[in-house]
């Protein structure tokens, strides 16, 4: 076989990939719709959701580690949200120059509106869905996210 030949699995695999391309920007474009009122974005949001979810304030780094995402993007963003006064910098005891980032209390009010208008969104997409194979499919997912995680990569 060619090393340019794709193998049964590979084949699939592939094709999982160009629909998790189409999904994710489907997925953007729907929570970007959602949560429009409330004067955020799907990438806004996301960075909230992270820090409402991280167990202590983290810097811009950290985030951006747990996240899989650009340190860059997630500064550009963190900035953003702290000019909106949903975001607020903390001194970091570790680490004068990286400092902490924490939601305001706006930032939680608006994250928690977000939530809401969430709660039903997601309960009509899951509709005809088994649990078994949403579970299914995260575990696939998480063995990818794992085989393409690099060497400095935190583990989740």
């Amino acid at each position: 076989m060619k090393d340019t030949e794709r193998t049964p699995v590979g084949t699939a695999l592939s094709a999982l990939i160009l629909d998790l391309f189409s999904l994710n920007n489907r997925l953007l474009a729907a929570g970007d719709r959602l949560v429009a009122k409330l004067g955020l974005t799907s990438a806004r949001w996301q960075v909230l959701g992270t820090i409402a979810a991280a167990a202590r304030p983290q810097p811009v780094a950290w985030l951006a580690r747990d996240m899989g995402a650009n340190r860059q993007n997630v500064q550009r963003i963190v900035n953003d949200l702290e000019m909106e006064g949903l975001v607020a910098f903390e001194p970091n005891p570790h680490h004068r120059r990286a400092q902490l980032v924490v939601l305001t209390s706006k930032g939680k009010q608006t994250f928690e509106a977000a939530m809401r208008l969430q709660a039903p969104w997601i309960n009509e997409l899951s509709e005809g869905l088994r649990v078994k194979d949403i579970e299914t499919t995260r575990s696939v997912l998480s063995a990818l996210r794992g085989k393409l995680q690099g060497p400095g990569d935190a583990e989740e």
